[in-house]
């Protein structure tokens, strides 16, 4: 196979991504979140293996790098979003109307109070953000500064398919809780772009002694998900962040 011909290889399976991401949007749109799900997280394993492939033939370029950043735009930035702006809507709405039994009074309420769920859009004005960022960073090579936009999907995704699967009333709850819905997106967004290192899963040598934080992480990861399933995913993300935090720690004592 010639070179003309191998680079376009990566660049199609980005497109894959792109594919993906933008099917996820419709589904979302239509609050479908498992298909949404599914295929956000396709996207993702396309995202992993374009870099990989482009690694493997040696055709890394600009132009892969840019589509990328489109692509992982829509999968990890418009439909986390969109979900989160479904979540808010319907969390501000059935708040608002438990509480007020009057209809012009829940009317004047509802018309205010609504604009809450735009809120969720926050989550793609960051990921936009960080992915421009990304871009132009050349400390991202072997490891994060802020939380990696896929990770800030897989978190949002899952919140709906945990309302549904989960019989644990204390987080169905807190889930259909706006303000918990805010927390969240705000929190998100700031980890983001923040100037917070964060490991990568990517190993460089396979040695225990150089890799402890990384085998613990995927440890477990596997633990959790056979324990806690569809409730894992957050719980993975969140464990992520705590274990860079401790690393960036830990070396500022050997410092």
């Amino acid at each position: 196979m010639n070179i003309s011909m191998k680079k376009h290889i990566p660049n199609l399976l980005t497109l894959g991504n792109l594919l993906c991401g933008t099917i996820a949007t419709i589904l979302a749109v239509q609050e479908n979140y498992q298909g949404a799900a599914f295929l956000v997280v396709m996207g993702i394993v396309f995202d992993f293996f374009d870099g990989f492939v482009a690694r493997l033939l040696n055709v890394s370029g600009n132009l892969g790098k840019e589509l990328d950043s489109l692509a992982d735009m829509v999968t990890s930035g418009v439909v986390p979003g969109i979900i989160m702006f479904n979540l808010l809507e319907v969390s501000v709405f059935s708040n608002i109307e438990k509480s007020i039994d009057d209809e012009h009074l829940w009317g004047l309420i509802s018309m205010d109070t609504g604009y809450l769920k735009f809120v969720g859009l926050l989550l793609t004005l960051g990921a936009c953000y960080r992915l421009a960022k990304f871009n132009i960073d050349t400390r991202q090579s072997d490891s994060f500064i802020g939380l990696p936009t896929p990770a800030m999907s897989l978190f949002v995704i899952s919140l709906p398919l945990i309302q549904e699967q989960t019989d644990y009333v204390f987080v169905q709850n807190l889930i259909a809780n706006n303000y918990f819905l805010i927390g969240v997106t705000l929190l998100l967004t700031f980890l983001m772009n923040a100037e917070l290192p964060l490991f990568s899963l990517k190993f460089k040598e396979y040695r225990v002694q150089n890799n402890k934080v990384k085998y613990l992480f995927l440890i477990a990861s596997i633990l959790l998900i056979i324990s806690a399933e569809i409730l894992a995913i957050p719980l993975i993300i969140i464990l992520y962040v705590l274990l860079s935090v401790g690393r960036n720690f830990s070396k500022k004592d050997v410092l």
